[in-house]
């Protein structure tokens, strides 16, 4: 196999920061806070601290989704967390979301703050506090959409941690840690492809917080955008996957939702903090369909 050495585990693992590779400066082996920062607060009740990876486009678009249908109380602040830089590691983010990952909300609307990590977990929140907005309230159509959202939660790690790693970031290519994760993500793909060809979205004929939290990772592994492995995996096979991400992305709330927290792109792609719906200024829909193709 290419790139790999014999190596027999030592009895006691013990932490080798040099061996971390690109991300060196924000992994280690233990919790808690490296620094003290406070997090900034807003004039909204809902307070997002995130940064536009799928994880936090996921919550976004929520936000955006809600509004758009007219829940003034969805009003939010959105911070940027530069995870790159550690902030994540920040006494407030830590108090936050003590496994120290975005996105982290914060509910001031009570008399006590609320928080809620895990971006599943604040999907299903909002959906909830905005009378089950986005999720079926059917019995059987509640579990579907549910399904779809946990294995969303469980499936992308596999994707992120396992395929996004070890194909782009990983100091050494390792062939069967690369063969292992793409033969993975590619299953997870048909098993996408399937559903959506027997139905319009993931959890029936409705537009649910399952599209939401799917189409962050899978839409953009299918339009070859993330880890620019399209070609690699050969994406454009799954044909349902792609008319489900394009009808997503048609969306003006997914639009809206993927821009914020963004740092990186076409500076017109970028909305670092978003306090209130006019902070999108000029940025149009026709240079986020640009992006997009």
């Amino acid at each position: 196999m290419n790139g790999t050495t014999a190596y027999t585990p030592p009895t006691v693992w013990s932490w080798n920061k040099e061996s971390c590779g690109r991300f060196a400066n924000i992994n280690r082996p233990i919790a808690g806070a490296t620094h003290e920062k406070d997090l900034p607060v807003g004039r909204h009740p809902l307070q997002l601290y995130s940064m536009a990876t799928p994880n936090g486009v996921k919550v976004t678009v929520m936000l955006e989704e809600l509004l758009a249908l007219g829940h003034t109380g969805a009003e939010y602040d959105a911070w940027l967390i530069r995870i790159n830089e550690g902030d994540q590691f920040g006494s407030g983010f830590v108090a936050a979301n003590p496994n120290s990952k975005i996105p982290a909300l914060m509910d001031r609307s009570g008399a006590t703050p609320i928080r809620v990590f895990e971006s599943g977990a604040i999907l299903q929140y909002l959906a909830e506090k905005f009378g089950n907005a986005f999720l079926p309230t059917e019995r059987a159509a509640r579990a579907e959409c549910l399904s779809w959202l946990f294995w969303q939660m469980g499936s992308a790690p596999y994707l992120g941690g396992g395929f996004g790693h070890f194909y782009a970031y990983a100091p050494t290519k390792i062939e069967y840690a690369i063969d292992r994760f793409a033969m993975e993500t590619k299953r997870q793909l048909d098993v996408l492809d399937r559903r959506l060809a027997e139905s319009r979205y993931l959890a029936g004929n409705e537009y649910t917080i399952a599209d939401m939290a799917v189409w962050p990772w899978y839409g953009t592994l299918a339009k070859g955008q993330l880890y620019e492995a399209g070609e690699f995996l050969q994406v454009g096979e799954y044909k349902n996957v792609l008319r489900w991400t394009d009808e997503v992305a048609q969306r003006p709330a997914v639009q809206r939702g993927r821009m914020v927290n963004r740092a990186w792109g076409q500076p017109w792609s970028q909305l670092h903090e978003r306090h209130d719906a006019s902070d999108f200024g000029t940025r149009t829909q026709d240079k986020l369909e640009t992006e997009q193709r």
